[in-house]
């Protein structure tokens, strides 16, 4: 497998490229090529209503999962139908798995601020000034963009700072002197502070790569010169990660992933999230983080109420953090809820990771023998109800996602969001067939996907909830249900995923030779 391949596989997995400097970035063939950096100061400050075009610099993460964060940040802050409004570009050579976006966004630059500083996979947004294949096109560029959007920023007021980085090679200290110093055409009259200057710019570099770096060698050498509109603040996850938490299960939900969904969710402060599958708590966690309320249930009473004692338990994770407990968490069945006769559109975001079979299985109310009529109905006598822990049976993935469906077309708000992980076969012939699960009350935003290994991933659905629960909406979601489990994912079915991943295949027989000339990256090659 090629260095460039590996090195995409791996940023699918959410995994950190092996790569000098700016922390990584990865770009193939054109979508929308821009004019010639001569005109590009023109192209980059087409103003609509106050909108401008932004350079948006992503970390090279979880690639799938990286518009979809910023247009939901944008439906945060901008409020409705802004998500819809943000207009993506790509810089030229370059393709959407490249770090580098230009993205239009329906605000100012308060927006852009609080997108960058909110996000999880956004390394700063900045007002482009220019651009070139060398550093004479650059300054072409610069010397073109409109005076009155340079000048604000130029002033004997303010203070500032350049800072150079680069990507795919490594710059000197030497080396970044000198290229700030070629920047004497522009001219600026503050004063320079390396701390805490009032005004950031940066330089953004890459090179014409070879072959032996995992990035690929089609593109060309570009360099980018900004002003920093807005910087991410990644601080919160070595402060919440999994390894120093007190309280964790194997399906603990890894601390960026339970970030992005929330952000997907849009967590906010006055804003109820639920969780059914809460397990440790991971998902309220960072819902609780950005500020909303929580409230999470479970099957297993010993996770719930238990934990690992009374220091180590799920309240344990809330108190460690300094946050807001969740309203109450409850031991109950999404195959049966508890809700009573008539509750509904009390959640504004239902998040969560359903269990769909291949680290841990899905269970329900009732055991084996009295769903198969064994057995009849019992009631568990007082004396015994406290230290009871009831029998469950096997839930199967289909039954569990029409489960959610159903729960969040009744208790979601109109305009609320269900944010929820999906599995997916990796194989030819699944891909190829591979269909979302449906509801008339929802539509569906976005669709992410993590690889999780050769054999299957697992797939982020973002869905909004479009319209009211009624009992026509009811019957139309068991049609679509019954159809989708009959005609198509035949795999979701008990114990079918978790064979399809662990089991022996005839392609898992081939030789090392034949497993490294299959292609590992799905995007486009020019």
């Amino acid at each position: 497998m090629s260095p460039y391949r590996r090195a995409c596989e791996r940023a699918r997995h959410g995994q950190y490229l092996d790569a000098p400097s700016f922390d990584s970035l990865h770009p193939p063939p054109p979508e929308k090529p821009l004019p010639p950096p001569s005109s590009t100061c023109r192209r980059y400050s087409d103003r609509r209503g106050g909108e401008m075009w932004y350079l948006c610099v992503f970390y090279h993460r979880l690639l799938d999962y990286r518009r979809p964060e910023v247009q939901s940040l944008a439906e945060l802050f901008g409020g409705p139908g802004a998500g819809d409004a943000v207009e993506w570009r790509m810089p030229e050579n370059h393709h959407e798995d490249s770090p580098f976006h230009l993205v239009r966004l329906p605000g100012d630059e308060r927006l852009a601020a609080q997108i960058a500083n909110r996000s999880l996979l956004v390394k700063g947004i900045y007002e482009l000034w220019g651009h070139g294949a060398t550093y004479d096109e650059l300054e072409k560029a610069i010397r073109e963009y409109p005076d009155e959007r340079k000048l604000p920023y130029l002033t004997p007021e303010s203070s500032f700072k350049i800072v150079v980085d680069s990507f795919g090679k490594v710059i000197s200290f030497e080396e970044q002197n000198e290229i700030i110093k070629g920047f004497t055409y522009i001219p600026f009259e503050g004063r320079v502070n390396l701390k805490k200057p009032d005004i950031k710019f940066f330089v953004l570099e890459t090179d014409d790569y070879g072959s032996q770096n995992g990035l690929p060698p089609v593109v060309q050498k570009m360099v980018f010169f900004g002003r920093e509109v807005g910087a991410a603040d990644r601080h919160l996850l070595p402060t919440y990660q999994l390894k120093s938490r007190k309280y964790i299960g194997p399906t603990a939900m890894d601390c960026e992933m339970a970030f992005l969904m929330a952000n997907q969710g849009l967590a906010r402060s006055g804003k109820l999230v639920y969780d059914p599958f809460v397990g440790t708590g991971s998902i309220l966690v960072a819902a609780a983080h950005f500020g909303a309320m929580t409230m999470g249930a479970d099957i297993d009473i010993r996770v719930v109420r238990d934990g690992r004692g009374p220091d180590c338990n799920i309240w344990s994770n809330f108190e460690q953090y300094k946050l807001p407990e969740p309203l109450c968490v409850l031991r109950a069945d999404n195959n049966l809820p508890p809700w009573r006769p008539g509750l509904k559109e009390i959640f504004d975001a239902i998040i969560c990771d359903p269990p769909y079979g291949v680290r841990a299985g899905g269970r329900k109310s009732g055991g084996r023998k009295l769903l198969k009529g064994i057995i009849p109905p019992y009631t568990v006598p007082d004396e015994k109800r406290e230290n009871h822990i009831p029998s469950t049976a096997p839930y199967s993935l289909a039954e569990c996602v029409h489960d959610l469906l159903h729960l969040a077309a009744r208790m979601l708000v109109v305009g609320g969001r269900l944010v929820f992980f999906y599995p997916m076969l990796r194989e030819d012939d699944a891909a190829g067939a591979a269909k979302f699960p449906e509801h008339p009350c929802f539509k569906l935003v976005s669709s992410c996907e993590q690889i999780l290994s050769l054999r299957y991933s697992r797939v982020l659905l973002t869905m909004v909830k479009v319209g009211p629960y009624t009992e026509e909406v009811e019957r139309m979601g068991e049609e679509r249900h019954q159809e989708f489990r009959e005609n198509h994912q035949k795999w979701m079915e008990e114990g079918n995923l978790h064979s399809a991943v662990f089991s022996p295949a005839e392609h898992d027989k081939k030789s090392e030779s034949d497993r490294g000339s299959k292609p590992k990256y799905r995007g486009k090659y020019v």
